[in-house]
């Protein structure tokens, strides 16, 4: 027999049916999963918790579509009073490299994702499920994305509230989102930050929504 040509995931999943598991393919595959868009919001706009709440909700989603890991980090910045720096979003999710529910490379460490993130696109920027958010042009957009950052990755300098009070509020505010599928107005022919593209409505959902959002963000295992 030859084995010299068997895929880490295949071993998976032949070692899970010798001990009798009901593993799938589509499991072995996000067990090695280190990057996904979160396939809900926590439903109250851009008030997460704050980003303890925020990474809890990235952890659940990735215990529930059967990740190991345990380091995940959401993607968002914070700022202090005064709009001195607070945390960056860049800071939060370890060095690379990092891969989707498909096993598809995202980025090979921070500088290979800013300020370009080449590889991030609609249709390698899944969920958690492996399952690809809508954007702009689908029924239901939901590209805005939030993260408070700048296109480095860092706290935004650009003024006023960038993060909805630190992913608290639900109501009075903005956060700075990106586009998921690099993709803007129609008049707009340059490709869209993945991380850095505008400022939202406000902070409620109904807010999110009206500018094509959903209140969903970046998760990465902090490795």
């Amino acid at each position: 027999m030859r084995q010299n040509g068997a895929t880490t995931a295949g071993i998976a999943v032949a070692l899970a049916l010798v001990a009798g598991g009901p593993v799938t393919m589509a499991h072995a595959q996000q067990a090695d999963m280190t990057f996904f868009i979160t396939s809900v919001g926590k439903g109250n706009g851009a008030d997460l918790g704050g980003l303890d709440g925020a990474d809890a909700h990235c952890l659940a989603l990735a215990r529930a579509a059967g990740s190991p890991h345990e380091n995940w980090r959401a993607y968002l910045s914070t700022t202090l009073p005064g709009g001195e720096a607070g945390e960056n979003a860049r800071d939060r999710i370890g060095k690379g490299p990092w891969h989707n529910a498909k096993g598809e490379l995202i980025a090979n460490d921070v500088d290979d994702l800013h300020p370009h993130a080449l590889n991030l696109t609609k249709q390698t920027a899944l969920t958690e499920k492996g399952e690809v958010v809508s954007g702009r042009g689908d029924p239901v957009n939901m590209h805005d994305i939030l993260t408070g950052s700048d296109p480095m990755g860092m706290y935004s300098t650009a003024g006023g509230d960038t993060t909805c009070a630190n992913w608290t509020s639900s109501g009075e505010g903005s956060a700075i989102v990106g586009h998921h599928d690099r993709i803007g107005l129609k008049e707009t022919r340059h490709m869209q930050s993945w991380n850095s593209s505008h400022g939202s409505r406000g902070c409620g959902q109904e807010n999110l929504r009206a500018t094509g959002g959903a209140g969903l963000f970046y998760c990465f295992v902090a490795n």
